[in-house]
């Protein structure tokens, strides 16, 4: 019976009290909105103590640097206070050069407002604020110094205080009130590892139970017959649904960890000296991640061949798992690196029985899972501080920064023009949101996309403003009650920052409040210029639309393809390097990853009917195209002596000029070099290496056959939306064009 009568009142419940995560969720959120509106009250305070120019900047700092983790508050305050510091002294250099000219202020200041957008544009995380703050620092200080050019080192020192203010209360309140605890991370990239085991464990499980393993040899022959007389784009199956789900799941985890590790690295020492190692760990687990796709060889060739090979690695996974049920695994690797080791040399063991190219490719694959697992699990568990860096650099996509920079520069010249051909007496605000929300979209992933929501959410704040002005701020005769009038009104914004569905409009709510919120030290009241402020404000979110969405739209499609030649022309460029160059495997497939997470945004943007699947699992299947070319170039430098057989491979690895103007001709001339490879006869200690290279270069040229509209400059997804055979599948043949005529 009280059985009965809990679950009616937990169904009678709302979500949040009835579901403990939610609950969780709701704790934190409310902790971080009471820590927010004490740091704007601190703040407030001090501004008006210290009687500067305008104390809602310091309120405005505060909205803009919180941030529930303490390492990311702490980057946020830095390099916000270094971005201040850089656009007040540029705004000062302008004003001294262009004083007498306003045509040419403003398109000065439109050029650096542009070149602050492309910057944070490239910038990753919290740094990108150092080039937003640059760019609308410029107008802040020099709007009010504009009709008196005298005042513009005032302005520029009244600004920097009152960032300086909102900065360092922030970060006093939040160092003091928030958990610090490094370790969550350090949990977090273990459970990363053991969810990474997972999702491999359901792969190798599956393919273990295709074909028994007394049928394997049978199978095996009719699989490589069939091959033999495949047509040039032989069918491949996909991958369960669950194992796109998993792995959907465990990419989108993964991005959210890098930012993790660097906001711990912020606060905590014992992180910062092992920050570039755990990131290198997570990189190698997203290979991992990656490594799964549909278009591997032995998913169409020899499952019954490859079956012992899937069932000891699905032994050694459970066994990992179980080894890693311990809380404190972490601090002891050693069972878990022993079991890996352990299945290697077992592998090795199966590689010297074996004579199919398609188990060794098999084994090669599972060894290269084996190998980057252990590497992960030492770069995740490794303690003492590692001197030498992994170059693990970041993926600047230009053409995204340079329509952001466009975007700035000409809505910041447009807005100048305005104010200064119309003389709009609230010229400086319409500059001041332009500015800031052109430089704070920048550093999304589509700013056309979010502006907006942008918009919306400071559209919604000129009503609020217009409450709080008519109804709350006559009312109050003390600053308490200002401070309370001030949060309760921030409160939506505030609140709805984190959640992902209307995080950038709550920004732009709270944010642009505080900035229309006339609260000076004394408070005056003037009707008309708040009118004419509110106008202002969404004449500005119409302007902010208008520039993003029709002036200067962005084009996904166009965005991605570029992205998938870019992947393309890194595969041959890697394929054609010169021998004595030393390429670093981690770093070259993270550089390609972070490309391929940018394609599958660009992908969820698109209203198309494109092959978001097949586009997908090809840039994985190019990443382990690039793997087998790093097996190639090794063998034809350590293992192939043998003159000739060098010398094919040589040519082999020369084909891959042709990978993005014909890739089947390159797919041709590695399956024609793997027959030449595999007729030449070798001494006994050098077969098993000559079988390796025939086993990589049969998998090369399945590949490359499997998804031709991937590696082909003319595929579907370069082509234009409205032309036929855009919305082709990948592996779709793509039909010859002319140079000139098409």
């Amino acid at each position: 019976m009280s059985s009965r009568f809990s679950d009616h009142i937990r169904r009678l419940m709302p979500a949040m009290f009835a579901e403990d995560d939610q609950w969780q969720a709701t704790l934190e959120t409310a902790a971080y909105t009471a820590r927010v509106f004490l740091c704007i009250g601190i703040a407030l305070f001090l501004a008006f103590m210290f009687q500067l120019q305008s104390p809602m900047s310091a309120a405005t700092t505060v909205l803009i640097v919180a941030n529930p983790t303490v390492g990311a508050m702490v980057s946020k305050s830095v390099w916000r206070v270094i971005g201040t510091v850089i656009g007040a002294g540029i705004s000062v250099g302008v004003m001294a050069a262009f004083v007498q000219s306003p045509v040419l202020y403003f398109a000065a200041l439109s050029a650096f407002v542009g070149l602050a957008c492309m910057v944070a544009t490239f910038l990753r995380l919290f740094r990108a604020y150092a080039a937003v703050l640059v760019g609308y620092t410029i107008v802040i200080v020099s709007a009010p110094a504009f009709t008196n050019p005298e005042h513009i080192f005032l302005s520029a020192m009244g600004r920097l205080s009152a960032v300086t203010t909102g900065v360092v209360t922030t970060a006093f309140v939040f160092m003091i009130t928030s958990p610090r605890k490094p370790n969550r991370v350090l949990t977090a990239l273990g459970d990363a590892f053991r969810e990474t085991i997972r999702h491999a464990l359901s792969f190798h499980a599956a393919e273990s139970q295709h074909v028994h393993a007394e049928d394997a040899t049978e199978h095996a022959a009719e699989q490589i017959e069939r091959l033999e007389i495949a047509t040039p784009t032989p069918d491949f199956r996909a991958l369960p649904q669950p194992l796109y789900d998993s792995r959907s799941r465990l990419l989108a985890r993964m991005a959210s960890l890098d930012p993790a590790i660097e906001y711990a690295a912020a606060d905590d020492r014992d992180m910062q000296a092992r920050a570039n190692r755990l990131r290198t760990g997570l990189s190698r687990l997203t290979g991992l991640i990656v490594t799964y796709h549909p278009y591997w060889l032995n998913l169409s060739l020899a499952n019954g061949a490859s079956c012992a090979v899937h069932q000891e690695m699905a032994a050694t996974l459970e066994h990992i798992l179980d080894l890693t049920e311990q809380p404190d695994w972490q601090d002891n690797p050693q069972p878990v690196s022993a079991c890996i080791r352990t299945t290697l040399f077992r592998l090795n063991q199966m590689e010297q029985e074996t004579l199919s190219p398609t188990v060794l490719a098999s084994l090669d694959n599972t060894r290269d899972v084996l190998t980057q697992l252990d590497q992960a699990l030492h770069d995740l568990t490794i303690r003492r501080p590692v001197r030498a860096r992994m170059p693990l650099r970041p993926y600047l996509e230009w053409p995204m920064a340079l329509r952001n920079g466009a975007r700035g520069m000409f809505i910041a010249l447009l807005a100048g023009m305005m104010w200064y051909v119309l003389h709009w007496s609230t010229g400086p605000m319409l500059m001041l949101f332009v500015v800031a929300a052109s430089s704070l979209l920048s550093t999304t992933p589509s700013a056309a996309k979010t502006s907006p929501l942008m918009a919306f959410g400071t559209a919604l704040a000129i009503p609020a403003s217009f409450l709080c002005h008519m109804l709350g701020l006559p009312r109050i005769d003390g600053y308490p009650l200002l401070w309370l009038t001030i949060c309760l009104f921030l409160l939506p914004g505030v609140w709805l920052q984190f959640h992902p569905r209307y995080s950038i409009g709550a920004f732009g709510y709270a944010v642009f409040f505080t900035m229309m919120l006339a609260v000076n030290n004394p408070i005056t009241y003037d009707d008309l210029t708040l009118t004419n402020n509110w106008l202002t404000m969404a004449a500005a979110c119409v302007l902010l639309v208008l520039v993003f969405r029709v002036i200067l739209p962005a084009d996904h499609r166009l965005d991605a393809a570029r992205l998938v030649s870019s992947l393309t022309r890194s595969v041959q460029r890697l394929a054609l390097a010169p021998q004595n160059r030393k390429i670093i495997w981690v770093a070259w497939e993270g550089f390609q990853i972070q490309k391929i997470s940018r394609m599958m945004m660009r992908f969820s943007f698109l209203t198309d009917d494109v092959d978001r699947r097949g586009y997908t699992d090809a840039a994985f299947a190019a990443l382990s195209l690039g793997r087998l070319i790093l097996r190639l170039r090794w063998n034809a430098a350590h293992t192939l002596p043998d003159g000739q057989t060098h010398a094919l491979l040589e040519e082999a690895l020369r084909a891959f000029r042709h990978l993005h103007r014909a890739p089947l001709q390159t797919a041709a001339s590695l399956s024609l070099a793997a027959q030449k490879v595999s007729t030449i006869s070798d001494h006994a200690e050098t077969a098993l290496a000559r079988d390796r290279v025939v086993s990589c270069l049969d998998q090369a040229a399945y590949i490359i056959r499997s998804v031709p509209g991937f590696f082909d400059r003319h595929g579907p997804l370069q082509l234009a939306a409205d032309m036929p055979g855009a919305n082709a599948p990948v592996s779709a043949m793509v039909p010859q064009r002319h140079v000139v005529f098409g």
